[in-house]
């Protein structure tokens, strides 16, 4: 692969594909594959693919803090995102884990560990989910 040919493309794809595997109302467990649908230039996955990842997932827990409405109100809309990324990884399996570090009426604190198969700590993020 010619990595300078690819950074500098001017058309990009894409496609994140993931399965919750565990939903409860203090974890949310879900895992995704690595594919082609995700690697950036250098064959390691996207930055922004994993925090998707991390912030679906997170998002999930926090939907089980509060009752949405059919006009959505109650979504647990993210008011901040923090990440550290430590890691990346070329191929097998991510897992993010999300669990509560405060859930509260008005602001809910979440983080979500990424890890890859082996259990490497790839993405440490944090959000905080406010109802709409």
């Amino acid at each position: 692969m010619d990595v300078s040919a690819a950074a500098r493309a001017s058309h990009y794809t894409g496609a994140i594909d993931f399965t919750i595997v565990e939903q409860g109302p203090e974890r949310v467990v879900a895992r995704m594959p690595v594919t082609d649908g995700i690697r950036n230039p250098f064959g390691t996955v996207h930055a922004g693919a994993i925090l998707w990842f991390a912030d679906v997932t997170a998002t999930v827990l926090a939907l089980n803090a509060t009752e949405v409405k059919p006009d959505g109100s109650g979504f647990p809309l993210a008011l901040s995102l923090n990440a550290q990324l430590l890691g990346n990884v070329r191929d097998g399996e991510l897992t993010a884990t999300a669990s509560f570090v405060r859930r509260g009426r008005r602001v809910s604190v979440v983080r979500t560990a990424v890890t890859d198969a082996a259990g490497k700590l790839l993405v440490d993020v944090t959000t905080n989910h406010m109802p709409a």
